[in-house]
Formats: structure tokens, C-alpha cells, sequence
């Protein structure tokens, strides 16, 4: 008697066990992306955030299906310019990080606790929040030095664009547009891209029947910013892509256009709103660095050593920054002067070094931090408010020209990195 309850006591443990482990299975792989994974909870956390906020703007929203999917599409281009920032090499400092979240703060009137208590009350997990921001900067980061050694503009067209400008006239409108593209594969067939003009044509149709064009962006393009209900960041028409400009000239908020046809696919487009830009003043900074350089002979922990030394020998008094700028420097443009950059707007330099001497002090020397470039201890010298006068215009019509050139080869860029990709999307996701 004893044997036999001792036996069902034990198939009683065993099918708890079992149980238990059925309990904890609370993750799976969804995706493998060339030396990464992408996790269904992953997919989750985007699907249920997605639904979150479009509840709070009263929005409808595609099936799970198609949320799933364009989230499962964000994951893998996260995971893969991740993993090429670990090849480059870069890092986004704890201080970088903190100005990145102060900023999103004050944005919205918000202190940093009062922010992280309604981030806290709404995702549940501060750290992961801020883990979340430091992986957003870092594929900005990978997008901008990869995209940046692209481009070439050459004076003429400065020059051509100007002068055009002057001709017409200031031209300070902005827009907000609303973009879907159909993509089609960089290779394609005849009859794929007949395929990807019929979707085009039939989101077209939809649209003008009265479908909310956020929800059918989601649902259908193959766009990076589809979860967002395709909304792109305000552009002057000098900014936009070409295909664009030429596209939306003369038209009205809530117009509708497309589909147009690029190399990357087919591209329908609203104007969700139109405003005025009158900028009149602008903000400089004057700066001077030391940078190191990783290499096969220099670690990354010597490198950053090194500047580490530097850092606190100037601060005691030991040495000069500029000195040692000259001995040590990797930065030809600046090296023989000093380490000094010279008078120049924040957001030229890569968003790491602008965020660094956003928070500076005048005359505060950085600890070391990581750009794409290497490793730099950076000070502020001065910041001046400065007029936006015509000695300005030709920085401002080669931003211009950079910033289109920027959006059309992200795209490309984007499209390569994933084209020579191994990935695959496992059948349960």
C-alpha cells in the first residue's frame, strides 16, 4: 500500500512538473536575424504599444496579423543595424543617454521624475524604457555615418539652388506628409512590379473612398516608419526627396498623391498639414576635441584609457589641451589647431558629440565618449546666438540639399543592409 501511494505520489510530482514547465514557457524565437534573434515577446511589447496608443488617439487599427508583421519588420532592421554597431564599435554612454531622456522630457513640459513616473505607469519597466532610447540613438547613429559617406554635394549645386530660391522667393512652408510605399525587390520582375502598382492603385482607391490613411499605412507599407502611420517629420520641399517635391507643389493639406514609382517601389502620399518656418536667429557653438582612434594596435579600453589619462591631467593643471590635442589627436581638421572645431551649429556633428556639448558647461571638459568616429573628450569654449542673415543662406541651402539626399539613400541603404541578410521568419510568428 505504502509502494503504491509512494508511486501515484510521484506521478502526481511528475505531471506538476510538467505543468510548471508548460507555465514557464513564456518566450520563443520568432525570427533569426544573421547572428541574432528576435523574441515574441518582442513582437508583443511593439503589437500592444501600437494598440495602446491608438486607443488613446481614438484610431482604428489592421488585424493582430498585420500588426505582428510590420512590427516583426521593424525588429529585424533594429536587430540588424545593431549588430552592425557592434562591429563599428559604438557605444552610447549612460550621460548620453540621460540627456537623450531629459530632453524627450522637457519636450513635453515634464520633469525627469515626473516622466519617468507616467513611462513607469504606461510601459511598466522604466530601465527598459531607457534601454529602448539607447538602441533607437544607436541605429540612428549607424544610419547616419553609413548614409553620410554617401553623399557628395558640390558648390554648383549650392549654387544652382540658390540662386532658384531667390528667384521664387523665400520659401518657408513646411509639411507633414503621410507616406506608404509598396516596395518591390531590387531585381524585380515584370510581373512583380505589375503586382506592386495593382496594390498600389488599389490603396489609392481605398484611400479615396474614405479609409483612414494611418491604419491602412500600417496595415500595408513597407515603409520604416509604417507603425507610425507612415507620418514623416516636418520638410521644406528642398528637403524632400526629389519624387516628392515635384509631387506635392501647389497642393492643399489633405490632398492625396500617387502612386509615384522609385527603384524602391511604388509611394502614395497625403499632406496631413501644412505650416510657415521663419527661422531668424541661430544658436552656435565653439568647441575643441581630442580624438582616438580604435585600431588593431589601439583597444577600445585604451583608447578610451588614454583620453582618461589626458582628461585628468589637464584638470590637475599637468598639461595642456591643446598640446595634447597636437600629440595625440587623430582629427586632422583640427589636430594642428589645437584640437579647436571652430564657430558651428550643433547638429553638424554626429548626435553623440552634439548631445555632449549640448550639456557642457562653458570651459567643462567631457569624460570620454564613443562616436563612430572613435573616441573623443570634447570642451565647450563658448556658445553665441547669431542672425540668420544672408552670410547664412548657403549653409542652409546645402542643409537642405543634404537632407533630401539623406531621406532617398536611408532608403537605399536600408534596403542593402536587408537584402544581404540571412533571415528567417519562423512559421509559429
Amino acid at each position: 500500500m505504502k509502494l503504491q501511494q509512494l508511486i501515484c505520489a510521484f506521478m502526481l510530482g511528475a505531471a506538476s512538473l510538467a505543468l510548471c514547465a508548460a507555465e514557464r514557457e513564456v518566450d520563443r524565437v520568432a525570427a533569426i536575424v544573421d547572428n541574432g534573434v528576435i523574441l515574441k515577446t518582442d513582437i508583443d511589447e511593439i503589437v500592444e504599444r501600437v494598440k495602446r496608443n491608438a486607443r488613446a488617439q481614438g484610431q482604428t487599427l489592421p488585424s493582430d496579423q498585420a500588426l505582428r508583421t510590420q512590427a516583426t519588420e521593424r525588429l529585424i532592421m533594429n536587430s540588424l543595424q545593431l549588430q552592425m554597431a557592434q562591429r563599428m564599435g559604438l557605444q552610447i554612454s549612460d550621460a548620453q543617454l540621460d540627456d537623450t531622456i531629459r530632453n524627450i522630457a522637457q519636450d513635453e513640459n515634464m520633469t525627469l521624475e515626473q516622466f519617468r513616473q507616467r513611462v513607469t505607469a504606461e510601459e511598466g519597466n522604466y530601465e527598459r524604457f531607457r534601454e529602448k532610447v539607447r538602441e533607437e540613438i544607436i541605429t540612428n547613429e549607424v544610419l547616419r555615418a553609413n548614409v553620410q559617406r554617401r553623399i557628395y554635394i558640390s558648390p554648383q549645386e549650392v549654387d544652382n539652388l540658390l540662386k532658384l530660391m531667390e528667384e521664387q522667393g523665400a520659401i518657408n512652408e513646411q509639411y507633414k506628409l503621410g507616406h506608404i510605399l509598396i516596395a518591390i525587390p531590387s531585381q524585380a520582375t515584370t510581373e512583380q512590379t505589375n503586382e506592386a502598382r495593382e496594390r498600389a492603385e488599389q490603396i489609392v482607391k481605398l484611400l479615396r473612398d474614405g479609409s483612414d490613411f494611418r491604419r491602412i499605412a500600417i496595415a500595408s507599407s513597407s515603409a520604416a516608419n509604417a507603425l507610425e502611420g507612415g507620418e514623416l517629420d516636418w520638410m521644406g520641399v528642398n528637403e524632400m526627396p526629389t519624387l516628392f517635391s515635384e509631387a506635392i507643389r501647389g497642393r492643399k493639406r489633405g490632398d492625396l498623391v500617387g502612386p509615384l514609382r522609385s527603384g524602391a517601389g511604388f509611394h502614395i502620399l497625403t499632406i496631413f498639414d501644412i505650416r510657415g518656418e521663419n527661422v531668424t536667429e541661430l544658436l552656435e557653438v565653439k568647441a575643441r576635441h581630442i580624438l582616438v582612434k580604435p585600431s588593431i594596435i589601439v583597444s577600445e579600453e585604451r583608447a578610451r584609457n588614454l583620453l582618461l589619462d589626458i582628461l585628468q591631467k589637464v584638470q590637475a593643471g599637468e598639461a595642456d589641451f591643446a598640446e595634447m590635442a597636437k600629440q595625440h589627436s587623430e582629427d586632422p581638421g583640427s589636430k594642428l589647431n589645437g584640437g579647436e572645431l571652430g564657430w558651428s551649429e550643433p547638429d553638424v556633428y554626429v548626435p553623440a558629440f552634439r548631445d555632449t556639448l549640448n550639456r557642457l558647461q562653458l570651459n567643462e571638459i567631457s569624460e570620454p565618449f564613443r562616436t563612430e568616429h572613435g573616441w573623443h573628450i570634447a570642451q565647450l569654449l563658448d556658445r553665441r546666438t547669431v542672425d540668420a542673415t544672408a552670410d547664412r543662406k548657403r549653409e542652409q541651402v546645402y542643409r537642405m540639399i543634404f537632407n533630401r539626399r539623406f531621406n532617398e539613400e536611408s532608403t537605399s541603404f536600408l534596403r542593402e543592409l536587408r537584402d544581404e541578410a540571412y533571415i528567417e521568419v519562423l512559421a509559429d510568428n
